[in-house]
Protein backbone atom coordinates (compact mmCIF):
# COMPACT_ATOMS: atom_id res chain seq x y z
CA UNK A 1 0.00 0.00 0.00
CA UNK A 2 1.07 3.38 -1.11
CA UNK A 3 1.28 6.33 1.75
CA UNK A 4 1.65 10.14 0.51
CA UNK A 5 2.84 12.21 3.56
CA UNK A 6 2.71 15.91 4.36
CA UNK A 7 5.17 16.85 7.27
CA UNK A 8 3.55 19.64 8.84
CA UNK A 9 6.70 20.73 10.69
CA UNK A 10 10.13 19.75 10.34
CA UNK A 11 12.45 20.43 13.14
CA UNK A 12 13.80 17.83 15.79
CA UNK A 13 11.09 14.95 15.23
CA UNK A 14 10.28 15.77 11.72
CA UNK A 15 14.02 15.61 10.80
CA UNK A 16 14.17 12.17 12.86
CA UNK A 17 11.35 10.74 11.24
CA UNK A 18 13.19 11.59 7.57
CA UNK A 19 16.44 10.25 8.45
CA UNK A 20 14.73 7.00 9.58
CA UNK A 21 12.75 6.82 5.90
CA UNK A 22 15.97 6.85 4.32
CA UNK A 23 17.30 3.93 6.28
CA UNK A 24 14.34 1.77 5.96
CA UNK A 25 12.25 2.63 3.40
CA UNK A 26 13.65 -0.57 1.30
CA UNK A 27 13.10 -2.84 4.08
CA UNK A 28 9.24 -1.27 4.51
CA UNK A 29 8.40 -2.29 1.18
CA UNK A 30 10.17 -5.49 1.50
CA UNK A 31 8.38 -6.44 4.91
CA UNK A 32 5.22 -4.88 5.14
CA UNK A 33 4.78 -3.92 1.55
CA UNK A 34 4.10 -0.36 2.52
CA UNK A 35 5.38 2.12 0.10
CA UNK A 36 5.87 5.46 1.78
CA UNK A 37 6.69 8.81 -0.20
CA UNK A 38 7.07 12.12 1.47
CA UNK A 39 5.13 14.63 -0.70
CA UNK A 40 4.86 17.61 1.03
CA UNK A 41 6.91 19.74 4.26
CA UNK A 42 5.24 22.89 5.50
CA UNK A 43 7.43 24.76 8.51
CA UNK A 44 6.32 27.92 9.57
CA UNK A 45 10.21 29.09 9.79
CA UNK A 46 12.08 26.47 7.55
CA UNK A 47 9.77 27.05 4.43
CA UNK A 48 7.31 24.85 2.70
CA UNK A 49 8.00 22.50 -0.73
CA UNK A 50 5.25 20.31 -2.67
CA UNK A 51 6.42 17.72 -5.04
CA UNK A 52 3.82 15.52 -6.44
CA UNK A 53 6.63 12.64 -7.05
CA UNK A 54 7.92 12.74 -4.09
CA UNK A 55 10.26 15.16 -2.01
CA UNK A 56 14.36 13.59 -1.92
CA UNK A 57 14.71 13.65 1.98
CA UNK A 58 18.41 13.89 1.76
CA UNK A 59 18.73 16.61 -0.51
CA UNK A 60 16.02 18.09 2.15
CA UNK A 61 18.27 17.90 5.09
CA UNK A 62 21.11 18.69 3.52
CA UNK A 63 19.78 22.02 2.22
CA UNK A 64 18.72 22.51 6.34
CA UNK A 65 22.35 22.02 7.19
CA UNK A 66 23.98 23.98 4.59
CA UNK A 67 21.16 27.04 4.48
CA UNK A 68 19.30 26.83 7.24
CA UNK A 69 15.62 26.32 5.53
CA UNK A 70 14.23 24.02 2.63
CA UNK A 71 13.06 27.02 0.60
CA UNK A 72 15.89 26.40 -1.86
CA UNK A 73 14.87 23.15 -2.66
CA UNK A 74 15.09 23.31 -6.45
CA UNK A 75 11.52 22.12 -7.68
CA UNK A 76 7.68 21.52 -6.41
CA UNK A 77 4.88 24.00 -5.17
CA UNK A 78 6.86 26.41 -2.65
CA UNK A 79 5.47 28.77 -0.49
CA UNK A 80 1.90 26.79 0.53
CA UNK A 81 0.87 27.02 4.47
CA UNK A 82 0.31 24.38 6.83
CA UNK A 83 -3.47 24.41 6.14
CA UNK A 84 -3.36 25.04 2.50
CA UNK A 85 -0.40 21.52 2.36
CA UNK A 86 -3.67 19.69 3.92
CA UNK A 87 -6.13 20.60 1.71
CA UNK A 88 -4.18 21.08 -1.65
CA UNK A 89 -2.00 18.42 -1.78
CA UNK A 90 -2.67 14.64 -2.12
CA UNK A 91 -0.99 13.73 0.88
CA UNK A 92 -3.40 10.98 2.12
CA UNK A 93 -1.23 10.97 5.75
CA UNK A 94 -1.20 14.05 7.74
CA UNK A 95 2.21 13.96 10.21
CA UNK A 96 1.99 16.66 12.48
CA UNK A 97 4.56 17.55 15.04
CA UNK A 98 4.58 21.20 15.40
CA UNK A 99 5.59 22.31 18.99
CA UNK A 100 3.31 21.77 22.10
CA UNK A 101 1.25 24.76 23.46
CA UNK A 102 -1.14 23.38 26.48
CA UNK A 103 -3.07 26.32 26.41
CA UNK A 104 -5.20 26.14 23.45
CA UNK A 105 -3.40 23.48 21.52
CA UNK A 106 -3.25 25.35 18.41
CA UNK A 107 -1.95 25.36 15.83
CA UNK A 108 -1.59 21.54 16.05
CA UNK A 109 -5.20 21.28 17.16
CA UNK A 110 -6.36 23.34 14.12
CA UNK A 111 -4.15 20.91 11.81
CA UNK A 112 -5.16 17.75 13.00
CA UNK A 113 -8.84 18.35 12.81
CA UNK A 114 -8.55 19.96 9.26
CA UNK A 115 -6.50 17.06 8.39
CA UNK A 116 -9.62 14.52 10.01
CA UNK A 117 -11.99 16.54 8.16
CA UNK A 118 -10.51 16.27 5.12
CA UNK A 119 -10.70 12.91 5.14
CA UNK A 120 -7.15 12.07 5.91
CA UNK A 121 -5.34 9.80 8.67
CA UNK A 122 -3.23 11.73 10.81
CA UNK A 123 -0.53 11.04 13.22
CA UNK A 124 1.05 13.62 15.96
CA UNK A 125 3.33 13.05 18.53
CA UNK A 126 2.30 17.11 19.84
CA UNK A 127 0.79 17.15 22.99
CA UNK A 128 -1.23 19.77 23.19
CA UNK A 129 -4.38 18.94 21.00
CA UNK A 130 -4.45 15.30 22.05
CA UNK A 131 -4.09 16.70 25.63
CA UNK A 132 -6.83 19.63 25.38
CA UNK A 133 -9.21 18.10 22.57
CA UNK A 134 -9.07 14.35 22.34
CA UNK A 135 -12.48 13.36 22.15
CA UNK A 136 -13.36 16.07 20.12
CA UNK A 137 -10.45 14.87 17.49
CA UNK A 138 -11.49 11.03 18.13
CA UNK A 139 -15.50 12.08 17.19
CA UNK A 140 -14.35 13.28 13.63
CA UNK A 141 -11.81 10.67 12.96
CA UNK A 142 -14.80 8.57 13.52
CA UNK A 143 -17.35 10.30 11.28
CA UNK A 144 -14.91 10.66 9.00
CA UNK A 145 -13.91 7.02 8.94
CA UNK A 146 -10.01 7.86 8.98
CA UNK A 147 -7.55 7.12 11.66
CA UNK A 148 -5.93 9.27 14.55
CA UNK A 149 -2.32 7.96 16.17
CA UNK A 150 -0.27 9.34 18.45
CA UNK A 151 2.10 7.41 20.46
CA UNK A 152 4.81 9.68 20.24
CA UNK A 153 2.79 11.80 23.03
CA UNK A 154 3.37 10.28 26.01
CA UNK A 155 6.94 8.54 25.89
CA UNK A 156 8.59 9.34 22.59
CA UNK A 157 9.05 5.88 20.70
CA UNK A 158 8.48 3.67 23.88
CA UNK A 159 5.52 2.10 22.82
CA UNK A 160 3.14 2.92 26.16
CA UNK A 161 -0.28 3.41 24.02
CA UNK A 162 -0.29 0.57 22.09
CA UNK A 163 0.71 -1.44 24.71
CA UNK A 164 -2.52 0.01 27.01
CA UNK A 165 -4.73 -0.06 23.84
CA UNK A 166 -3.69 -3.00 21.91
CA UNK A 167 -1.63 -5.42 23.72
CA UNK A 168 -3.25 -5.12 26.90
CA UNK A 169 -6.84 -5.55 24.98
CA UNK A 170 -9.30 -7.68 26.99
CA UNK A 171 -7.37 -6.69 30.69
CA UNK A 172 -8.59 -4.04 32.81
CA UNK A 173 -6.31 -1.25 33.75
CA UNK A 174 -7.01 -0.04 36.89
CA UNK A 175 -4.09 2.41 37.62
CA UNK A 176 -1.27 3.63 35.50
CA UNK A 177 1.50 5.44 37.30
CA UNK A 178 5.07 6.59 36.50
CA UNK A 179 8.27 8.60 35.54
CA UNK A 180 7.34 10.38 31.95
CA UNK A 181 9.61 13.88 31.94
CA UNK A 182 13.25 12.85 31.35
CA UNK A 183 14.37 16.91 32.26
CA UNK A 184 13.33 16.65 35.67
CA UNK A 185 14.37 12.92 36.82
CA UNK A 186 17.72 13.95 35.24
CA UNK A 187 17.72 16.87 37.65
CA UNK A 188 16.70 14.81 40.20
CA UNK A 189 19.27 12.08 39.42
CA UNK A 190 21.61 15.32 39.52
CA UNK A 191 21.16 16.18 43.00
CA UNK A 192 21.02 12.87 43.96
CA UNK A 193 25.06 13.19 43.01
CA UNK A 194 25.54 16.49 45.26
CA UNK A 195 24.56 19.32 42.64
CA UNK A 196 22.00 22.27 43.78
CA UNK A 197 18.83 22.28 42.02
CA UNK A 198 19.83 25.25 39.96
CA UNK A 199 23.20 23.73 38.98
CA UNK A 200 21.58 20.67 37.56
CA UNK A 201 18.72 22.80 36.14
CA UNK A 202 21.85 24.51 34.10
CA UNK A 203 23.47 21.29 33.03
CA UNK A 204 19.88 20.19 31.94
CA UNK A 205 19.77 23.73 29.68
CA UNK A 206 23.85 22.95 28.15
CA UNK A 207 22.89 19.33 27.47
CA UNK A 208 19.43 20.12 25.65
CA UNK A 209 17.46 18.20 27.71
CA UNK A 210 15.80 21.99 29.45
CA UNK A 211 14.39 24.80 27.68
CA UNK A 212 15.88 28.60 28.38
CA UNK A 213 12.18 28.92 30.22
CA UNK A 214 12.10 25.45 31.98
CA UNK A 215 8.51 26.03 33.35
CA UNK A 216 6.87 23.56 31.28
CA UNK A 217 9.17 20.47 32.88
CA UNK A 218 9.65 22.15 36.08
CA UNK A 219 6.49 23.07 37.34
CA UNK A 220 5.35 19.86 35.82
CA UNK A 221 2.91 20.60 32.74
CA UNK A 222 4.62 18.14 30.65
CA UNK A 223 3.89 15.78 32.86
CA UNK A 224 0.01 16.78 33.48
CA UNK A 225 -0.52 16.47 29.78
CA UNK A 226 0.64 13.00 29.38
CA UNK A 227 -1.31 11.85 32.08
CA UNK A 228 -4.21 13.73 30.68
CA UNK A 229 -3.75 11.80 27.24
CA UNK A 230 -3.33 8.60 29.44
CA UNK A 231 -6.17 9.20 31.26
CA UNK A 232 -8.76 10.11 28.62
CA UNK A 233 -7.08 8.07 25.82
CA UNK A 234 -6.30 4.68 27.77
CA UNK A 235 -8.54 4.52 30.72
CA UNK A 236 -11.62 6.65 28.78
CA UNK A 237 -12.12 9.07 31.58
CA UNK A 238 -12.32 12.79 31.30
CA UNK A 239 -10.20 14.61 33.12
CA UNK A 240 -9.04 18.84 31.73
CA UNK A 241 -5.16 19.24 32.08
CA UNK A 242 -6.03 22.45 34.12
CA UNK A 243 -7.82 20.33 36.93
CA UNK A 244 -5.32 18.03 37.82
CA UNK A 245 -3.62 18.05 41.44
CA UNK A 246 0.01 19.25 39.76
CA UNK A 247 3.43 19.78 41.69
CA UNK A 248 6.47 20.46 40.00
CA UNK A 249 10.46 20.10 41.52
CA UNK A 250 11.05 23.62 41.91
CA UNK A 251 10.84 23.38 46.00
CA UNK A 252 13.08 20.66 45.92
CA UNK A 253 16.21 21.22 48.03
CA UNK A 254 19.22 19.38 48.79
CA UNK A 255 18.13 18.59 52.15
CA UNK A 256 14.63 16.63 50.77
CA UNK A 257 16.95 14.62 48.87
CA UNK A 258 19.25 13.80 51.34
CA UNK A 259 16.52 13.00 53.66
CA UNK A 260 15.15 10.51 51.38
CA UNK A 261 18.50 9.18 50.39
CA UNK A 262 19.31 8.40 54.27
CA UNK A 263 16.23 6.16 54.39
CA UNK A 264 16.77 4.17 51.24
CA UNK A 265 14.97 6.18 49.16
CA UNK A 266 15.13 8.55 46.33
CA UNK A 267 12.61 11.30 44.97
CA UNK A 268 10.84 11.46 41.76
CA UNK A 269 7.94 13.31 40.06
CA UNK A 270 5.10 10.61 39.66
CA UNK A 271 2.51 10.95 37.59
CA UNK A 272 -0.68 8.33 38.66
CA UNK A 273 -3.51 7.82 36.67
CA UNK A 274 -6.46 5.91 38.55
CA UNK A 275 -10.21 5.08 38.72
CA UNK A 276 -12.03 6.49 42.24
CA UNK A 277 -15.77 6.16 40.39
CA UNK A 278 -14.02 8.40 37.86
CA UNK A 279 -10.72 8.52 35.97
CA UNK A 280 -8.56 10.99 38.36
CA UNK A 281 -5.04 11.84 37.68
CA UNK A 282 -2.39 14.20 39.61
CA UNK A 283 1.90 15.12 38.93
CA UNK A 284 3.28 14.90 42.07
CA UNK A 285 6.93 14.81 43.87
CA UNK A 286 7.01 11.22 46.16
CA UNK A 287 9.85 9.10 47.53
CA UNK A 288 9.93 5.64 46.35
CA UNK A 289 11.61 2.84 47.80
CA UNK A 290 14.00 -0.16 46.62
CA UNK A 291 10.65 -1.94 46.12
CA UNK A 292 9.30 0.03 43.34
CA UNK A 293 10.17 -0.48 39.54
CA UNK A 294 11.12 3.18 39.21
CA UNK A 295 13.72 3.56 41.99
CA UNK A 296 16.51 2.33 39.18
CA UNK A 297 14.94 4.62 36.65
CA UNK A 298 17.50 7.56 36.57
CA UNK A 299 18.68 10.17 34.24
CA UNK A 300 16.53 11.02 30.87
CA UNK A 301 15.17 7.44 30.95
CA UNK A 302 11.42 7.14 30.91
CA UNK A 303 9.07 4.39 32.94
CA UNK A 304 5.49 3.39 33.17
CA UNK A 305 3.76 1.25 35.08
CA UNK A 306 0.43 -0.62 34.26
CA UNK A 307 -1.43 -2.04 37.25
CA UNK A 308 -3.30 -4.82 35.87
CA UNK A 309 -6.52 -7.10 36.92
CA UNK A 310 -5.08 -10.11 35.02
CA UNK A 311 -1.36 -9.55 35.08
CA UNK A 312 -0.36 -7.90 37.93
CA UNK A 313 1.90 -4.62 37.23
CA UNK A 314 3.82 -4.43 33.71
CA UNK A 315 6.20 -1.48 33.21
CA UNK A 316 8.23 -0.18 30.34
CA UNK A 317 10.98 1.30 30.45
CA UNK A 318 12.41 3.94 27.88
CA UNK A 319 13.46 7.16 26.35
CA UNK A 320 11.08 9.78 26.37
CA UNK A 321 12.52 12.30 24.02
CA UNK A 322 14.75 12.57 20.94
CA UNK A 323 14.42 13.07 17.50
CA UNK A 324 15.00 9.58 15.87
CA UNK A 325 13.28 8.42 19.29
CA UNK A 326 9.83 9.92 18.85
CA UNK A 327 10.30 9.39 15.00
CA UNK A 328 9.78 5.82 15.41
CA UNK A 329 6.85 5.91 16.82
CA UNK A 330 6.21 7.88 13.99
CA UNK A 331 6.69 4.96 12.20
CA UNK A 332 5.17 2.37 14.01
CA UNK A 333 1.77 4.51 14.14
CA UNK A 334 2.11 4.49 10.23
CA UNK A 335 2.79 0.07 10.04
CA UNK A 336 -0.37 0.43 12.61
CA UNK A 337 -2.60 2.20 10.30
CA UNK A 338 -1.44 -0.06 7.26
CA UNK A 339 -2.39 -3.07 9.53
CA UNK A 340 -5.88 -1.54 10.38
CA UNK A 341 -6.49 -0.69 6.86
CA UNK A 342 -5.57 -3.67 5.75
CA UNK A 343 -7.93 -6.17 7.94
CA UNK A 344 -10.79 -3.88 7.09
Amino acid sequence: MKYKIALIGFGVVGQGFARILLRRKAMLKRAYGVDVEVVAISDIRLGSVYVDGGINLDLALKLLRREGSIKNYPKGRKGLSSLETIKETDANVIVEVTPTNLETGEPGRKHIKTALSEGKHVITTNKGPIALAYKELKEIAERKGVLLRFEGTVMSGTPVIATASELLAGDEIKEIYGIVNGTTNFILTKMEEGMSYEDALRMAQRMGYAEADPSMDVDGWDAAAKASILANAVMNGDVNIKEIEREGIRGISQEIIKSAMRKGRRIKLIIRVWREGKVRARVKVEEVGKESPLFTVSGVTNALVFKTDNLGEITLIGPGAGGVQTGQAILSDLLAINRLLQAI
